[in-house]
């Protein structure tokens, strides 16, 4: 089994930064996803052939960490943190409120494909509590009523590519810290938006 040429360059691009080829496996993973839109079988094999581990090696890593989705996912991935600074802030809240709003349980994809929703542990927003990511894009300061507006307007608008920056200032409140300038690029699924995977696109 091979990718298409574009994803097979890509692959052996990643796979020439690192001294030992066993040690590409984790953003291989990522461009497996994002060939698939999840990891397939195939796409773990190929990574196992690039890497020359065992598929059971690349299989134990795919599903030790939760960011790679060995399931199809939604074109939003609503990942709401509920570790303990979140929580206690009401990140529990905003979960439920991306939930009702998008009728898709934690944990679950919606049956048109459109919105996944999901807890997430700590993703290093606490001073900016509650937080979440869309297609791990960072929002800081949600309320329950920002996860509603904001899945409203994925709904309604279907942005191409997602940009942290552009839902803080629509749906976010507190930040943690300064972000800094402003990104142009974002997610363009629901896999980290990285230049060399093909998986960051210019926002608008």
């Amino acid at each position: 089994m091979t990718w298409d040429r574009r994803t097979e360059d890509r692959a052996a691009a990643i796979v020439g930064r690192y001294p030992e080829k066993r040690s590409a496996v984790m953003p291989l993973l990522y461009l497996a996803m994002a060939e698939d839109g999840y990891l397939s079988e195939d796409g773990m094999r190929r990574v196992a052939q690039l890497t020359g581990l065992s598929n059971a090696q690349v299989q134990g890593v795919a599903s030790f960490y939760t960011m790679y989705k060995r399931d199809g996912v939604g074109e939003y991935l609503v990942s709401v943190c509920t570790s303990i600074s979140c929580m206690l802030l009401g990140g529990d809240d905003v979960l439920d409120a991306v939930a009702a709003e998008t009728g898709v349980a934690d944990g679950e994809t919606g049956e048109d494909g459109l919105f996944s929703v999901e807890h997430g542990e700590c993703i290093g927003a606490c001073g900016g509590a509650p937080a979440l990511q869309v297609n791990y894009e960072l929002i800081e300061g949600v309320t329950p009523d920002h996860g509603r507006a904001l899945c409203r307007w994925l709904a309604e608008n279907r942005p191409a590519v997602v940009r942290g920056d552009d839902l803080q200032e629509r749906f976010g409140g507190r930040r943690s810290f300064d972000w800094g300038p402003v990104e142009a690029g974002g997610a363009t699924g629901a896999v980290p938006a990285f230049g060399p995977l093909g998986t960051a696109g210019e926002g608008s």
